[in-house]
């Protein structure tokens, strides 16, 4: 029994011993394997940096491009069609007021060339719309005004033909049929087509939101990833690098080291890009792009009260289109403050402002004649060259925010060029790098 007894505790101890030795290499391994377990964790961590930053740097290039190639578009497009509506209108409320005056003959041409220029543009306007919706919502509202924009140039084309066909009238003076009709043209613009225009252009700028809103999103991730990251990797770096300093006695391993100064400059690059393109592209959304979208509504806004003049003497609701150009002018002086810093949109339509004054007083001194010349006549202090001298400062405005949000946009693309490609060599050399720098170490344990 004894001799049973001195053969299980020499087996008892050696599996005590067995496991001791596996226990010990579990939690102690031996040198190689602890350095092949620290190359291994910081080359999982750089191929786990290089997917994020290569990734989330695609991503925010393409949501770029989705903005400056989309989004924006969308909303300059639906904007332009809302201004180009109420110039449309504009040129038909000239048109009919001049009639058939032969002294008056120039403005109607030029009243008719603009017309057919504003609808030729209305219906480009409207196509890109069709083209760039990303909804059947958005497609819906297009498609409605389409139907709207056949219907207004029906009641257009038979004021016009109810106006050629009834005996002359002076300037001003409309028949009884084609004020009828060109009553129903305006209710069609100010019912129908100017509120479908503005849901366009709400829609538009709303996905222009979302895509800024996706953008900065997306950037905020690739930072705090890179950052995470690329963090980490050069703390196990700098780890694994003490680590050897210590057990092999060496006080700098080069390719460690290098591969540590790459990971901090390409997490540091990462992280400038991102934020100074994320910021440009911020900076020219609010000093450009809404201030362009803005003067484009204001615009519109002009042509449509530019018009209320017009329609003052062709109503018989002559108090109706005074209180419509009384709000629309307030609202214009507002915008005109706020948008332009020289003052010199203000000051013209300021001038405007006295132009139809003075059309309000003579058409209510019996002159309607004289009102309908003072609105036509293209000389400094008339309605038409005031309105125009205006529009050429709104339209200088506007033209010079939406080259400042252009060139903006050209450098945030130039700005990403190439850095979605940029972290596969980095890290591809930190990896090599890793493995060179471990290499000789691991060598002596052969």
């Amino acid at each position: 029994m004894s001799g049973h007894r001195v053969i299980a505790d020499v087996h008892y101890r050696g599996v005590v011993s067995a496991v001791a030795v596996a226990t010990r290499k579990l939690f102690h391994p031996d040198t190689p394997v602890r350095l092949r377990l620290w190359s291994g964790l910081v080359i999982c961590t750089a191929v786990a940096l290089l997917a994020a930053t290569g990734l989330l740097l695609s991503r925010v290039q393409d949501q770029v491009r989705i903005i400056g190639g989309q989004a924006a578009p969308q909303a300059a497009t639906a904007a332009d069609l809302y201004f180009v509506l109420s110039d449309l209108d504009s040129q038909v409320t000239r048109m009919v007021l001049v009639g058939d005056s032969a002294e008056l003959s120039g403005s109607q041409l030029d009243a008719l060339g603009t017309y057919q220029q504003c609808s030729r543009q209305a219906d480009e306007d409207l196509q890109r719309s069709l083209t760039t919706a990303t909804s059947s919502a958005d497609r819906a509202i297009v498609l409605e005004l389409m139907h709207h924009l056949a219907v207004y140039r029906r009641w257009v084309w038979q004021t016009r033909t109810a106006q050629s066909q009834a005996p002359p009238q002076p300037p001003g003076r409309l028949p009884p049929d084609a004020l009828g009709y060109y009553t129903q043209a305006t209710n069609v613009l100010h019912l129908d087509l100017l509120p479908g225009a503005e849901r366009l252009r709400a829609a538009g700028e709303s996905r222009l939101g979302r895509a800024y809103a996706d953008k900065r999103s997306t950037e905020l991730a690739a930072v705090v990833l890179a950052l995470l990251l690329g963090g980490a990797l050069v703390v196990l770096l700098v780890i694994l690098q003490v680590w050897l300093a210590r057990r092999f006695r060496r006080m700098l391993n080069p390719a460690l080291a290098l591969a540590t100064v790459l990971t901090l400059g390409l997490t540091a690059g990462v992280c400038l890009v991102l934020v100074t393109q994320g910021q440009r592209l911020g900076a020219a959304r609010d000093d450009n792009l809404t201030p362009f979208l803005a003067l484009s509504q204001a615009r519109a806004l002009s042509y449509d009260a530019a018009a209320d003049t017009s329609r003052y003497l062709l109503s018989g609701n002559q108090d109706l289109y005074q209180r419509d150009f009384t709000g629309k002018s307030g609202r214009l002086s507002a915008a005109a403050a706020e948008l332009d810093s020289s003052g010199q949109m203000l000051d013209r339509w300021q001038g405007y402002q006295r132009d139809h004054q003075r059309v309000v007083a003579l058409a209510a001194a019996g002159r309607t004649g004289a009102a309908v010349y003072a609105i036509t006549g293209i000389r400094r202090g008339d309605a038409a060259f005031d309105f125009s001298y205006y529009d050429a400062s709104a339209g200088a405005a506007a033209e010079t925010r939406k080259a400042g949000f252009d060139a903006a946009l050209r450098d945030g693309e130039r700005l990403l060029t190439g850095w979605p490609l940029i972290p596969l060599p980095v890290l591809g050399a930190v990896i090599l790098l890793v493995l060179l720098g471990v290499r000789k170490r691991l060598a002596e344990y052969r």
